[in-house]
């Protein structure tokens, strides 16, 4: 987006102009969504979070100090928001957050089928997808949302290591190790 024009929206959104916040909503809820989705691998929860993180911005639209970083802002705000309802959840189940592996959150289930044309191709992608949803869960949480940030939402690493709330290089570190974990780990899985 052009940023003279995300300039001119946030600064109506901040004035409380809500033809400003629908537009923001209409830009980004598709990657918002996307990144719910992959992240929870359920819809409902993948709504639920899309709608609470604009409940959030709309309450939070006023501290934003806007310097070319809407998108980290928002997207940390959404990160953090799956690690709340994670833990939340873990509490509920009695679950100890040990780094161990259950119940963390899902990737996304479909892919769009635009160029799928015959069913062994959709068996296939099914395959794939299904084979992709297990490596990344086996991924560490740090590492699986620095992969998801950069290459499912497509956000710059800057942007990714706003949204997580860290320093360039680690971003960079994580997902050079969670590429390299992945790409072993699917080597082993088709081997």
């Amino acid at each position: 987006m052009d940023a003279v024009v995300l300039d001119d929206l946030i600064r109506r959104a901040r004035q409380r102009d809500s033809a400003a916040f629908e537009t923001l909503v209409e830009i980004y809820s598709p990657r918002l969504y996307g990144y719910f989705y992959r992240l929870t691998g359920r819809r409902e929860d993948a709504e639920d979070l899309l709608q609470e993180v604009f409940v959030r911005v709309v309450r939070m639209i006023g501290r934003y100090e806007h310097e070319n970083r809407f998108d980290a802002w928002l997207f940390r705000i959404a990160t953090n928001l799956v690690r709340d309802r994670v833990r939340r959840r873990r509490r509920a189940a009695g679950v100890e957050s040990s780094g161990g592996q259950q119940d963390e959150p899902g990737v996304l289930e479909e892919v769009p089928d635009e160029e799928v044309d015959r069913p062994d191709d959709v068996m296939q992608t099914a395959e794939q997808v299904d084979h992709m949803q297990r490596v990344l869960r086996q991924l560490p949480a740090a590492e699986r949302e620095v992969i998801l940030l950069r290459h499912f939402s497509q956000m710059s690493f800057k942007e990714v290591a706003e949204a997580m709330g860290t320093p360039l290089g680690t971003a960079l570190a994580r997902a050079h190790r969670g590429l390299a974990k992945l790409r072993r780990l699917m080597e082993e899985e088709a081997g």
